[in-house]
């Protein structure tokens, strides 16, 4: 290959982006700079962005034409070498007419990451069918502060928990042949006042314990074959020209033989927005020496001028180019006699197995955060319902940003949702068929004036039983009150729906079930103090209302736990129950409280579930043991149920401060009525493991509390352990995980 067909194998260009508009692709200066496509794969490409996911295509059709786009890019290259074609799959594979499953914040609130594979093979299966090859999901970006516009996209505030699920979902998806694309590396969630884009201030060992850990998981452990680098800069450095990131510690510490591909646009915004590159060649030429092989989502700065500005750009391509064409023969897009496939039918990627899954997806997710007249389930159907609020008559309320309904659809008004999505105003209907139900916006998500309210509120003092339905709409750069570039000033509802809220729970509270459809926690407290009960759903997807319907009437019994804290107060930021002793409340040093309003791992249901809890030993007999800890738990109740048994670590005395708690183990059990189940915990001492003053990962002997709780603040119940042994330091082969064996059994 001459060293320009080489080059051509790390850039990409996107067919379908003159069709593109608004939040599809929100660079139009940029946009326009981009190549016509048959100009473009002159002499070969290596990628194809977002086939399906620019415009609303019929499926069959759309696999059609990538064939046929396939078919040129062969064509226009002597060695036919065929283009990866990739998607983005943050709810599903982002398509028209594709299941809209619930968001990453609802996969972790789940906390089953067996459910989650299965549905990330799900999405693999239905990318595959059409010729997809590559997926960006997941998100590990941990979340630090809430005000932060994709807290919807993450898995919540824990490494260890968005660890477990990120690489279950890596393992769901490459199951299928899909390469997974783990993003964003790294720090992207830490930005200063949760600005998209902003800087990140962070330690080295923040860095490393926390920003760190999942990716580190899901490329050692679950073996993820693709990495997207993140917008932001690590001290005043550029994640896209971090070689110490991207090459340093990814390749030659971790071990990562995949590919690193660029965010969109992330090496033209070395030049523009970060100011470290005098223009697109010279960016270019920064990104790839740093270790990004592929630029996304067309080519700006991996161009031919590159060929000719830099000395050693031989060897920079060459060692990228292997990259891309290893990956390429591990697709088989290398196999002799390689053709795209057209389809032979027509194309289901809302099957009924799919619906299923998104229908498990949103019943687990549901968190029932309060209960306190035990109001719920409904122990009759009411003869009159209110549902009132702005999100109860919206299914768009039900989806994130990179899902296609509010991704691409805003562009396509006239062609509805593309799925079967039922509103909680038409679950309600279903649920009850016997009640009279009556529906009020009252106000909008933002914006509008507070003449609905009173509407409301007579409804609500009409109903024996009201629902208030609240939160977001997800949409992209400003266009939504969650989602990419949705950053909010605090964590007070959107629009007037403070004021909507408190009026509704002021005239019937002790009658109303308060439903926060959302993407980020909101202080919802003092809300939730006046209810009768109240939910939270971190947007549940296209099977939403029906689950939450279910809530209501009993015939889903809740379970899902929180994955971050709801705060305490709106403007309580940055947070998170990660938290050194410092950071708790401190009588008589701060007169701010940041307590928050429900833990993270809080969750209630309608099962009564009783714990006890032994371990085979007391110590640790080496730092580089393990010891077993059995969590009985029984179903106590008259009805089958899921609990989350949540084990936690704190370290009382340390070299550097550390948590008060973290998260080093979980299992979600579900149990019969009257059954009971033995949930053994192997805890090996790698998962003690800190980063020490020297800035290497270390086990250090001394004591350690291990506490199986049902939340991060629940007294729970402690074993105390002592770690014997010298000091250890360990490195990414260490274990990472708390296996868990559960066995179950009758009363």
């Amino acid at each position: 290959m001459t060293l320009q067909e080489k080059l051509q194998q790390l850039g990409s260009t996107w067919p379908d982006a003159a069709n593109a508009s608004g939040d599809v692709a929100p660079m139009q200066e940029t946009q326009l700079q981009a190549e016509p496509f048959d100009t473009a794969i002159e002499s070969g490409i290596g990628q194809l962005t977002r086939p399906f996911g620019t415009a609303p295509v019929e499926p069959a059709e759309g696999m059609r034409r990538l064939a046929a786009l396939q078919r040129q890019v062969v064509s226009a290259n002597r060695f036919g070498i065929p283009a990866v074609a990739h998607e983005e799959c943050l709810t599903g594979f982002t398509a028209w007419k594709a299941t809209v499953y619930p968001t990453s914040i609802a996969w972790a609130a789940t906390f089953n990451p067996t459910l989650v594979r299965e549905m990330a093979a799900a999405i693999g299966r239905d990318l595959a069918s059409v010729g997809i090859h590559q997926g960006l999901s997941p998100v590990l970006d941990v979340v630090r502060d809430y005000r932060w516009g994709r807290v919807e996209e993450t898995l919540g505030e824990d490494p260890y928990l968005v660890g477990e699920l990120a690489a279950a979902y890596v393992q769901g998806l490459q199951s299928q042949g899909v390469v997974a694309t783990l993003k964003h590396f790294a720090g992207y969630s830490a930005s200063r006042g949760a600005r998209n884009h902003a800087p990140v201030s962070i330690g080295p060992r923040e860095l490393a314990d926390v920003t760190l850990v999942p990716f580190e998981k899901a490329v050692v452990k679950a073996g993820a074959r693709s990495v997207m680098n993140s917008y932001t800069e690590l001290d005043g450095v550029p994640s896209a020209v971090d070689r110490d990131l991207l090459t340093t510690l990814l390749r030659e510490t971790w071990g990562f033989t995949g590919t690193v591909v660029s965010d969109y646009w992330s090496i033209p915004f070395v030049a523009t927005m970060h100011r470290t590159a005098s223009g697109n060649v010279d960016a270019g030429e920064q990104t790839l020496r740093a270790g990004i092989d592929v630029e996304l989502p067309h080519t700006l700065g991996y161009t031919a001028e590159l060929i000719d500005a830099v000395a050693d750009s031989g060897e920079l391509i060459d060692r990228a180019v292997h990259r891309v064409l290893a990956q390429k023969a591990e697709l088989g897009l290398l196999d002799e006699g390689w053709l795209p496939s057209d389809p032979e039918g027509p194309i289901d990627l809302d099957s009924p197995g799919n619906r299923h899954i998104a229908r498990q997806m949103a019943e687990q997710s549901l968190v029932l955060l309060s209960n306190t007249r035990s109001g719920l389930p409904l122990r009759h159907a009411p003869t009159r319902i209110a549902v009132v609020g702005p999100g109860a008559d919206d299914p768009g309320c039900f989806f994130g940003c990179y899902s296609f309904p509010n991704h691409v659809m805003p562009n396509h008004p006239d062609l509805g949702i593309g799925v079967v999505a039922p509103t909680i105003l038409d679950a309600v209907r279903s649920e009850f068929p016997g009640s009279q139900v009556r529906h009020a916006g009252g106000v909008g998500i933002t914006g509008g004036s507070a003449e609905g309210i009173s509407e409301a509120v007579s409804l609500a003092e009409w109903a024996e039983f009201t629902v208030l339905v609240v939160g977001d709409r997800s949409g992209m750069f400003g266009h939504g009150t969650s989602g990419e570039g949705c950053d909010a000033l605090d964590l007070t509802l959107p629009g007037l729906q403070q004021e909507f809220a408190q009026s509704v729970l002021a005239a019937a509270g002790e009658r109303t079930a308060l439903i926060v459809l959302s993407g980020r926690p909101y202080a919802i407290g003092g809300h939730s103090a006046n209810a009768m009960a109240a939910v939270q759903a971190f947007f549940p997807g296209e099977e939403a209302g029906g689950a939450i319907a279910g809530v209501l009437s009993g015939r889903v019994n809740p379970s899902g736990r929180l994955p971050v804290q709801i705060p305490g107060a709106a403007s309580s930021q940055p947070g998170t129950y990660l938290a050194p002793p410092l950071a708790l409340r401190s009588e008589g040093v701060s007169n701010l409280d940041p307590t928050p309003a429900f833990a993270f791992g809080h969750g209630l249901g309608y099962s009564e579930f009783r714990t006890a809890v032994e371990s085979t030993s007391s110590v640790l007999p080496s730092v580089d043991g393990s010891l077993d800890v059995t969590v009985r738990v029984t179903n106590a109740g008259d009805r089958d149920g899921a609990t989350v048994v949540q084990l936690y670590l704190s370290d009382p005395v340390a070299t550097v401060t550390r948590p008060v708690r973290q998260l080093i183990g979980f299992a979600r059990v579900e149990l019969a009525a009257r059954e009971s189940a033995n949930a053994v915990f192997t805890v090996h001492a790698d998962l003690t493991s800190f980063t020490g003053r020297d800035l290497r990962r270390r086990i250090e002997p001394g004591a350690i509390v291990l506490t199986v709780a049902d939340n991060a603040l629940e007294p729970g119940i402690e074993l105390d352990v002592e770690v014997v042994g010298p000091v250890r330091h360990v490195d990414h082969n260490r274990v990472m995980t708390a296996p868990v064996v559960i066995t179950k059994s009758s009363l």
